[in-house]
């Protein structure tokens, strides 16, 4: 994830502001947009937390009134007032507090789900140079848990902070109205209370952001693994994964520990000094009282306030911490959304033709991969392809032929040179319109764990009923779909763990089918099938590229013999380029390559 760590965040400052509170608060700023939009919700919340402030803030009067006027049988009529009128009160911030806790946390579930939907469809938009080194299972920790704590900031946190927040500042304001000389001195205790709870911040962030790092690193060893059960258990690496797995946990845990003791420890110390000063503060107070200089009926006010005010202070210094959590998390976030992709629209992208006839061209093209940018993958590669030409691109293993098809999708730019499509740069595109003239089928294809029709249908999700059937009809796989439990839609496992590799590679088949595009990308695409369902998928590919461009990476010779014309790499280059015949006459590499299969077929025939 260097990538992604080393990135700036563009979308932050490009400093953090000089002061602790700003340098803490900063990384949240981008997402109070994502609250703005709901400005109803927020005042609805607001003159709630209002409501329930004032009704709070009005219980301490009537306990002074009560305490003055005695509990004489004279002043039982004033009594029962005072207690209807508590009554009453407590109905209005019960009422009150559930509207707020309700619009409050609405707010917050809202915020987190816009948030995580233009998280996904930001990381959908990164190029494969990004997931050439992210991590998925990383990835999803930022998606899925980061965006957790994010919610408790701008629901139950945010909450709790406004609550408090006002509590503190009406209980200051009617302790002053109280006794002022009481409240100036209960206040000279705030600087002490607050200054370090600031200073903490900052502390409180970078522990807990290194926390969700490490439990990010945790849940991608997990997803990787997890992805491969097979593997591990067929090497008999249960004991030690499981092992590695528990070592990464315990250090996401002490991450963790480190960052809660730090809130902890924030949390006893601010709650110590205050209620030290409060307790200071009655205690002279009570001294006033037994002067006859205050009725006790206004210090039992005095003291309710100081506890409001004192209690609420300490609820934000815990909020405090959770805040510099969420802080660090939408750090993290930050530094996904600061990646910009590098395959993006040009500002006014060329439009595509209404017809496509399919003409490639590679112009003297240079590419190396970013993660290995010292060893070229093409070098000065040049090759046309005529509007429904079929070339065959042979070669050994890393001689450029997959990055001939991921240049072409516009996976990648080129370094140097240029690649044309009908005659056009494709940068020129917008790379969602090229992609749509080119269907793929890999050799590793890819299954979703969706129903059968989904997976035919991917990326063309408007498709008929009666065109996801032909297509699978003509990739030779309608018999095992309709073998399936409930056939078409059967839902499979994810990757397609429940079925064989050959029907894997025909529901691919069958989705490039479906696309119907002018240019077919086939990476061995039968590969997996036996001689049987080869012999009837080589049938339906060529009657599916009948008119249109098709390029096709072969490693068998049945593949190679239906080719128009056969290009030969080696090390980034064209070294070989004919038909069968005279690549086999020439002597050359191909020579070499068919010698070679042919030896390797006969010998397993044998």
């Amino acid at each position: 994830m260097t990538q992604i760590r080393d990135a700036a965040p563009a979308r932050l400052p490009a400093a953090e502001p000089k002061g602790r509170i700003g340098a803490t608060l900063s990384p949240l700023k981008p997402l109070l947009p994502y609250a703005l939009r709901y400005k109803s919700t927020i005042t609805l919340a607001l003159i709630a937390l209002v409501v329930a402030s004032g009704a709070t803030l009005s219980l301490p009067a009537a306990v002074r009134g009560m305490i003055d006027h005695g509990f004489s049988a004279d002043s039982a009529g004033a009594v029962n007032a005072y207690f209807g009128a508590m009554i009453a009160v407590a109905a209005t911030l019960a009422i009150a507090s559930a509207t707020r806790y309700y619009f409050v946390m609405t707010l917050g579930e809202r915020v987190v789900a816009d948030l995580r939907a233009d998280l996904f469809k930001h990381l959908a938009s990164l190029d494969a140079a990004f997931y050439d080194t992210a991590k998925t299972g990383e990835l999803l920790s930022r998606l899925t848990a980061d965006t957790t704590l994010l919610k408790s900031a701008f629901g139950s946190s945010a909450s709790v902070a406004l609550r408090n927040f006002f509590m503190f500042i009406g209980a200051v304001l009617m302790m002053f109205a109280t006794s002022p000389k009481l409240a100036g001195m209960a206040l000279a205790a705030i600087p002490v209370v607050v200054l370090p709870l600031i200073a903490s911040g900052r502390s409180v962030r970078r522990r807990s952001k290194h926390a969700q790092d490490t439990l990010a690193q945790a849940s991608a060893y997990a997803g990787e693994n997890l992805s491969a059960i097979r593997a591990m258990q067929a090497n008999g690496a249960q004991t030690f994964t499981v092992a590695r797995f528990k070592r990464a946990v315990e250090n996401a845990f002490e991450a963790a520990q480190a960052a809660t003791l730090m809130r902890a420890l924030v949390t006893a110390g601010v709650i110590l000094v205050v209620f030290t000063g409060v307790v200071g503060v009655l205690w002279l107070g009570a001294q006033d009282v037994l002067a006859g200089r205050m009725s006790s009926g206004l210090l039992s006010q005095f003291v309710l306030y100081a506890v409001l005010g004192a209690s609420s202070l300490g609820e934000l210094s815990s909020v405090w911490s959770e805040v510099s959590a969420a802080a660090g998390a939408a750090t993290r976030i930050a530094e996904i959304l600061a990646v910009k992709p590098a395959i993006v629209a040009p500002a006014h992208p060329a439009p595509p033709p209404p017809r496509w006839e399919g003409a490639i061209a590679f112009d003297h093209v240079a590419f190396a991969y970013p993660t290995a940018p010292d060893r070229s993958a093409l070098r000065d590669f040049t090759l046309g392809v005529k509007p429904g030409e079929r070339v065959a691109l042979v070669g050994p293993s890393g001689a450029g032929k997959s990055t001939i098809f991921s240049l072409l999708l516009r996976f990648y730019d080129v370094d140097g040179g240029a690649i044309s499509l009908d005659g056009v740069d494709i940068r020129a595109f917008d790379p969602l319109d090229l992609r749509r003239a080119i269907a793929l089928a890999p050799q590793d294809p890819v299954i979703f764990g969706v129903s059968v029709a989904e997976n035919i249908a991917y990326g063309r999700e408007g498709a008929s009923q009666e065109a996801i059937v032909s297509a699978a009809k003509r990739a030779q796989a309608h018999d095992f779909i309709s073998a399936l439990p409930e056939g078409y839609e059967t839902m499979l496992g994810e990757r397609g763990v429940t079925l064989s590799g050959g029907q894997r590679q025909r529901l691919a088949i069958a989705r490039a089918i479906l696309a119907d595009a002018p240019v077919l990308l086939l990476d061995e695409a039968t590969s997996a099938l036996d001689a049987e369902n080869e012999a009837a998928v080589q049938a339906a590919l060529h009657d599916v590229m009948e008119g249109r461009t098709s390029i096709v990476i072969a490693h068998r010779l049945a593949t190679v013999l239906e080719a128009d014309r056969i290009v030969v790499l080696d090390e980034g280059r064209i070294v070989e380029e004919g038909t069968h015949a005279t690549l086999s006459a020439a002597g050359g590499l191909y020579a070499r390559l068919a010698k070679l299969q042919f030896d390797t077929e006969r010998g397993a025939a044998a």
